[in-house]
């Protein structure tokens, strides 16, 4: 559609991952640490301090893309279970039951889950030996 664009296609996609991963891993903080947002810190061997954990570890290795593949893959499948078990028995619409940050979540793990890290990201620099191509 925009051909001029398409160069910048693989930026867009390190960007993507980065943005997520960072928003994720501060979903995660929130449950653990509390913070940002002066929130209760929930109890680690609870459901919810589990889901903080897969959050805040998953979201940062996705973010630096260090075998993101796997953690987006996890978090994908976290991200469905949080959408059918705490939003979909309200209302099978997200846009109704308050679960469209669920959705998009898993859907954009999905896609880099099967992607994987790309550019931008430390698995790129332990596989190349430190040449990393600027796109």
């Amino acid at each position: 559609m925009f051909p001029v664009l398409k160069k910048y296609a693989s930026c867009a996609y390190a960007s993507l991952r980065i943005v997520s991963g960072l928003l994720f891993a501060m979903h995660g903080s929130q449950k653990l640490l509390g913070m940002p947002g002066n929130r209760p810190r929930l109890p680690i061997f609870s459901m919810l301090g589990i889901a903080g954990l897969i959050e805040m570890v998953g979201g940062l290795m996705i973010m630096f893309g260090l075998f993101a593949a796997v953690a987006a893959f996890v978090a994908s499948g976290e991200m469905a279970v949080a959408y059918f078990k705490a939003h979909f028995p309200h209302d099978p619409l997200p846009i109704v039951n308050q679960g469209e940050l669920s959705v998009l979540f898993c859907f954009i793990f999905l896609y880099i889950a099967a992607v994987g890290s790309g550019p931008w990201s430390l698995d790129r620099l332990l596989k190349t030996g430190g040449d990393v191509p600027g796109h």
